[in-house]
Formats: structure tokens, sequence, C-alpha cells
């Protein structure tokens, strides 16, 4: 079902670049950050039940890097453009409404995806879900949703009802960064009971998350570059 799931996503993202002009690396990001869902979804790394260092690999992939790659594909843009018009008009209304509003402030969607980490790994909902399947794959599906989230607020690449500075974006970076952290230190320190691999596990969510981190906060500042220098083209054209 889920490679079902994803195939349709790649296949309607497709479709829809046909009708217009879109740049082929968009595409590219799009079907990658589908397959890094599909790797950590239905890999070898879903089936090690218990082992903290192969679920934290997967957690990685499905809330961290996946996001990224997935948000550079900008899909709200490209619905935008390649929607019938009512469909089209009806997407914006959603986007520009007080509930998206909300959710994509930058600290507001951090909040959610740190939050959520919080609450799966310092409560008994990592144990049951490390066992349970069905339970693994619908947090895997909460973890992925508010990494998108997050990382779309940050990066602020599709049309949000709000646009925050990249002042704003790069502070709430820095607070899911530092919170993120902590969280890996607070598993190292004091890991979950029943789970294999701990020590490791959460030095891999220290490592990998400072690299996905770093990634994100170096896009956020080529965005930022770039906008001073329209400024500064404008300015120079003026004069």
């Amino acid at each position: 079902m889920t490679l079902a799931v994803l195939g349709t996503a790649a296949a309607g993202y497709l479709l829809a670049t046909r009708r217009t002009a879109w740049p082929p690396l968009r595409s590219l990001s799009w079907l990658l950050g589908l397959v890094v869902v599909a790797v950590a979804l239905t890999g070898p790394l879903a089936a090690a039940h218990g082992d903290l260092r192969a679920h934290m690999a997967g957690h990685l992939l499905v809330g961290m890097v996946a996001p990224v790659s997935l948000v550079l594909a900008r899909p709200v843009t490209l619905a935008l453009r390649t929607l019938p018009r009512r469909a089209a008009r009806a997407l914006a209304g959603i986007l520009r409404s007080a509930p998206v509003r909300v959710l994509t402030d930058p600290f507001v969607a951090t909040a959610l995806n740190v939050g959520g980490l919080w609450l799966l790994y310092r409560t008994g909902l990592l144990g049951a879900m490390l066992h349970d399947p069905g339970l693994h794959l619908l947090v895997s599906v909460h973890v992925l949703l508010t990494g998108w989230l997050a990382t779309a607020a940050v990066l602020a690449v599709e049309p949000m009802p709000h646009r925050r500075s990249a002042a704003v974006r790069a502070g709430a970076l820095a607070a899911g960064m530092a919170a993120h952290d902590v969280l890996a230190k607070t598993l190292y320190a004091h890991p979950p009971a029943g789970v294999l691999d701990a020590s490791a596990g959460a030095r891999l969510m220290y490592d990998g998350g400072t690299v996905v981190h770093v990634l994100v906060a170096a896009l956020l500042w080529r965005q930022w570059y770039r906008s001073r220098e329209t400024v500064r083209a404008a300015a120079l054209a003026r004069a």
C-alpha cells in the first residue's frame, strides 16, 4: 500500500509537469524524496523492531532528509499552475485560511515537529511503535508531514499566507536544531527501556540531525544572499 501511494504521488507530479514549463531538477528532487520515504518505510530499516539505531536512521530519512527534497520540488506551486482554474482557486483559498496561516508560521511549525519527537521518544509511545508495524507507519507519516511543514515554513519557497523575514526563519531553525540536539543528548544519557543500540541511535540522531540542519541553514543563507543581490541590482538600475 505504501509503495502504491508513493507511486501515485510520483506519477501525479510527473503528469502535472507536462502541462507547464518546469525545471527538471525539481522533478528529480520530488522523485528522490519519494525514494527516500520508500527506503525508510518499506526496507530493512522498517523491519528492525527494537533497534533504536535502525529506527533513528529511518527517522532521519523520513523526518529530515525527505522533507528537504520534497519541499525543494515545490509541489504546491506546481499544483497552482496546473490545476483547473476552479480547483486552483480553492487551493489558494485554503492556503490563505486562518488555520494554514497559523500552521505555516515558522515557530509554530517547528514546535509541532520537535514537540512530536519529544512526545515520541520521552514517553512509552516509542516502545509500542517499535513492535507494532501499523503504529510505526502512522507515526512515520506524522513525522514526515510535520518535518515537511517545518522545512517548508523555514525555507518559504512555496506560496505562503505570510512571509516571515529570513532572520525570523533562521531563529526558528536555530530553536528547532537546539531542541533536537537536546533530545538526542537526553536519549544518550537516559535511553528508553527495552531498545537495542540506544547509544548509537542517540549519536546518529545528533550527528545526522546536525548535518541536515546545516544543509537547511545553507539553503536559507543562499536564499537570503540572492534576495540581497536582487535588491542591489534594482538599486543600481534605478541609479
